[in-house]
């Protein structure tokens, strides 16, 4: 496993695979492939590692690590136990087995997990527990047996940052690909004037730093026995953070979202080119700097707010944005039309609903505000 190419899968929110795919190919990751759930490539552990390191819109990245035809039980078993899981599993570590079965011979996920787990009990000598580790993902579909390791370990929206967080925060996984669904392309400055924790604004000052999204925390691929930790910390290394000359913006009527902003962005080394400042809507003032873009997450009066109060609130922040932002392009994400629409504004693009808190949500987007 160690010097061939194989299959890696990049998951994303179903609905937000394209601006995922863009940012695969930004990257220069070798020839990606737009696929349901996300984007998939080819390549080796290098890749994997950084996949996981710099891109913003992945939620977890997988190694496909090996295939192989399967009938019955026995002969998931024979071939579990002949597989080179010492190529990539480490001896040492705890491991969790996740089984799907679709369309094949092989159709109770319980049994076909039990005969992986003793192969790997018997063969690699490791620990299987419910909490583990290191996570095997056994995908059975029409009669072919796949298996992967998710490399990422947590969500990779946890950059290890945000420490301070409101109610129902945007993840920073989802705000970079909205972001990117917008063109934003870290040489714009951003506005949010309902900013919460901060996300959208940090996220866009990190981009236009050239920090690493993953700098700041740990990977499952860094316990694997594929893993060359001087060849991730020369990867690392190669990061060109510089200070953006643009600044950001983000504003909030409740004075505790502020100082959250404020003390996640020192945490993500961004305080410098980010403002934050204590604002209701109806006080919201242009930066004065060259017209960028305007994103704004707001209640959508299902889990926070009164959506019949909301209509105002909404209505208001399409009167400012109009009075004092002409220029900008304004992006509003609402599970909500009727909402959306109470602002005024021309929405020149609405994006496909995306599945975030059990709801379903949409990128409202306009063009340069007259």
């Amino acid at each position: 496993m160690s010097d061939h190419k194989f299959e890696i899968f990049l998951a994303t929110v179903p609905g937000l695979e394209q601006a995922l795919f863009d940012e695969a190919k930004a990257l220069g990751l070798p020839t990606p492939k737009l696929i349901p759930g996300g984007v998939s490539f080819d390549g080796g552990w290098p890749d994997v590692w950084r996949a996981n390191l710099c891109l913003r819109g992945a939620t977890r990245v997988l190694a496909r690590i090996g295939s192989f035809p399967v009938f019955h039980l026995a002969q998931l078993d024979k071939r579990a136990r002949k597989f080179p899981w010492a190529d990539v599993l480490p001896t040492d570590k705890t491991i969790r087995v996740e089984t799907t079965c679709k369309r094949s011979k092989i159709y109770h996920d319980r049994a076909a997990t039990q005969r992986i787990e003793r192969a790997l009990q018997d063969t690699l000598g490791v620990e299987i527990k419910a909490e583990a580790d290191i996570t095997l993902k056994v995908r059975i579909e029409d009669n072919l047996c796949t298996f992967s390791v998710d490399t990422s370990g947590e969500s990779l929206h946890k950059r290890g940052h945000k420490t301070a967080t409101g109610k129902a925060p945007m993840r920073e996984t989802l705000a970079a690909l909205f972001l990117r669904q917008m063109g934003y392309d870290g040489t714009t400055s951003v506005v949010d004037p309902m900013c919460g924790s901060g996300t959208f604004v940090i996220e866009a000052a990190e981009w236009a730093s050239g920090l690493f999204p993953g700098r700041s925390r740990a990977f499952a691929f860094e316990a694997f026995a594929s893993f060359d930790v001087d060849a991730f910390e020369k990867l690392k290394a190669a990061a060109a953070p510089t200070e953006p000359e643009l600044m950001f913006f983000g504003s909030d009527r409740n004075d505790g979202a502020v100082q959250n902003s404020r003390k996640n962005a020192e945490n993500a080394s961004v305080s410098d080119c980010t403002a934050f400042t204590h604002a209701a809507i109806s006080d919201l003032e242009n930066p004065g700097v060259s017209p960028g873009i305007v994103i704004v997450n707001p209640p959508y009066g299902t889990r926070i707010g009164n959506k019949k109060l909301l209509y105002a609130v909404y209505g208001s922040l399409g009167k400012v944005l109009l009075e004092r932002f002409s220029g900008w392009r304004v992006g509003i994400i609402t599970s909500d039309g009727g909402l959306a629409k109470a602002t005024g504004l021309d929405f020149s693009d609405i994006g496909p609903p995306i599945s975030h808190g059990g709801l379903k949500i949409k990128l409202y987007q306009t063009s340069a505000l007259p």
